[in-house]
């Protein structure tokens, strides 16, 4: 069982480290957890740098791309369901609050994007409250660039060493 779980382990390692496979998952990966489904793409990023360590920028910057439009997407849904929200609804004391928060650090509270949990919402508020747009995609772009850059190069440091000569192996 172990030899057969090492192999799938090594074909699934292989698959990924190709450069026109991996980046294109990390992509499609990234864009899909910043959308309001509850996914992860460090892990994709880490898998990929590990067997490939010469594409640790290109793979950052994928990520970020594909996060960043996620992002967006998700901005562009809280637009819509403020659209289509009654405008009359009351909202509680702390929704005010939180609110008043988001309208009062504008755009910039998009740096915050990167937050498990509360980070793609706050896209989703952003665009609620019709925030504008470009100033919180840019936001967006640098809070997540800087969160693949650390959470990549923490994990690369960190991973066990019986994981770095199986991955070295699938490269």
């Amino acid at each position: 069982m172990e030899a057969w779980l090492q192999h799938m382990v090594h074909l699934m390692l292989e698959t990924l480290a190709l450069p026109q496979v991996g980046l294109g998952a990390v992509f499609v990966i990234a864009l899909v957890s910043a959308t309001l489904l509850p996914m992860g793409s460090e892990p994709v990023v880490l898998l990929l740098v590990s067997a490939k360590p010469e594409l640790f920028w290109p793979a950052i910057l994928v990520a970020t791309a594909g996060n960043t439009i996620g992002g967006a997407i998700t901005w562009w849904m809280g637009y819509g369901a403020e659209r289509a929200y009654e405008a009359a609804v009351h909202h509680s004391p702390r929704d005010q609050r939180v609110l008043g928060w988001l309208r009062r650090f504008g755009a910039r509270t998009c740096l915050l994007s990167w937050l498990p949990i509360v980070g793609d919402p706050l896209c989703a508020l952003a665009g609620w409250l019709r925030l504008p747009f470009w100033p919180c995609v840019l936001y967006m772009a640098i809070g997540k660039f800087a969160r693949y850059v650390l959470m990549t190069s923490i994990g690369v440091s960190m991973l066990p060493a019986q994981w770095k000569a199986m991955l070295s192996m699938a490269g």
